[in-house]
């Protein structure tokens, strides 16, 4: 969208902006200037955060010169983020009154897309009003999805050592491989007894398995403070921060290379794990998940024609934009594969006595777990301690 498209000086201005930090042009996107990030730092922008830039960039465009608007928000784009112009775009927006197609409009903004918008518009008033403090919108946090009782859970971890142990299940033409079956039992067990986000689960490698089985360590992650690595990766990767964003976010827009990814991908397993290690014991039936999966993960990544991939726990079972079959299982793969597995399984399983339907978002199991986790000591009385279970 180039700026004679834009019919007001605000939106050309706007426009303008955005280009330095999310150029349209493919040949200037590795150039682009960072954006604001959290904690006020800057950063450059993912690919998705782009087309989310210029989604909002759209929907101004939509919502200047509608009556609703003060008539100064057409004249700089200083005057789009004034109290009252954020307000009557907000009510716009969430309205569903600004939407690109047609036929959408007047359909109300989901909450998710409204926390989008949002965290948007803070981006863009640091870009055009650095020196204003501008109020946000406020967003209402939906109600957390329930949970998984105990009653199912104890139901559930019962069966999880004869499900792993089980032949192929199917029903009606829906199943699952041996080998997703395997992957996503070992996820759900490992949920079970420690509590895990879905990218402290995608972080774990073989090493953070104790001997036996006995246990795992997990790096426990603050939600609102994240450590950012990206610098350190694209040091040992050397290969510009830009690049490490576009492999590690696996956006379906990103550019890099498979020589590039894969120099990621071993920067990453080269780096120090993060501290605050915490070890959770791994009951019979979640070890007896874990085994069957370790037993699955070898035969594939023995396959696999390059380096990468081999100390992570998580392993893809098919070709896909990530690479080979064998590679590391990234963040939203894992969410995908648990999805996926656990929508199978619940069909499959439908009907069978003691078998409730598991949630198909790891964050309604992780919330029903209270694991506690143990010393290293204790860990190493059983037998088990850091740094056991070797990669390749």
């Amino acid at each position: 969208m180039g700026e004679r498209q834009y019919g007001s000086m605000s939106m050309r201005q706007l426009a303008a902006v955005v280009d330095e930090v999310a150029p349209r042009d493919p040949e200037r996107w590795d150039s682009r200037r960072p954006a604001p990030a959290a904690a006020g730092a800057r950063a450059a922008v993912s690919r998705e955060r782009a087309r989310q830039l210029w989604m909002v960039v759209g929907m101004f465009d939509r919502a200047v010169g509608r009556e609703e608007m003060p008539v100064r928000a057409r004249r700089a784009a200083a005057q789009l983020f004034t109290r009252p112009a954020l307000a009557a775009f907000w009510d716009l927006a969430v309205a569903g009154e600004l939407r690109a197609r047609a036929e959408d409009v007047g359909r109300p903004l989901p909450l998710a897309s409204q926390r989008i918008v949002r965290d948007v518009l803070g981006i863009l008033a640091e870009l055009v009003v650095p020196e204003r403090r501008v109020l946000l919108p406020v967003v209402d946090q939906p109600e957390l999805r329930a949970t998984v009782p105990a009653r199912d859970r104890a139901a559930l971890y019962r069966g999880l050592a004869d499900l792993a142990a089980a032949g192929p299940l199917a029903q009606d033409g829906i199943g699952l491989s041996a080998a997703e079956r395997a992957r996503v039992l070992a996820m759900v067990g490992i949920v079970l007894d420690a509590g895990t986000r879905s990218g402290e689960l995608a972080a774990l490698r073989l090493d953070d398995l104790a001997p036996g089985l006995e246990a795992v360590g997990v790096r426990r992650r603050q939600q609102r403070a994240a450590v950012d690595r990206t610098q350190e990766i694209a040091a040992l990767a050397r290969v510009h921060p830009a690049r490490v964003v576009d492999v590690l976010s696996a956006s379906p827009g990103r550019r890099a290379s498979e020589a590039t990814r894969q120099r990621v991908l071993a920067a990453v397993e080269e780096l120090e794990p993060l501290p605050e290690v915490e070890w959770y014991v791994l009951r019979e039936g979640t070890q007896v998940a874990v085994r069957r999966w370790l037993e699955v993960r070898e035969r594939v990544v023995e396959a696999l024609p390059l380096e990468g991939g081999r100390s992570a726990l998580w392993v893809t079972l098919r070709a896909s934009q990530s690479g080979p079959p064998g590679v590391t299982l990234l963040p939203e793969g894992l969410r995908r594969a648990y999805t996926k597995g656990v929508t199978a399984l619940n069909l499959v399983m439908a009907g069978r006595y003691g078998w409730s339907p598991l949630p198909t978002r790891m964050e309604q199991l992780r919330r029903a777990v209270e694991a506690e986790p143990v010393t290293v000591e204790a860990v190493s009385a059983r037998g088990g301690g850091h740094g056991v279970v070797r990669s390749r």
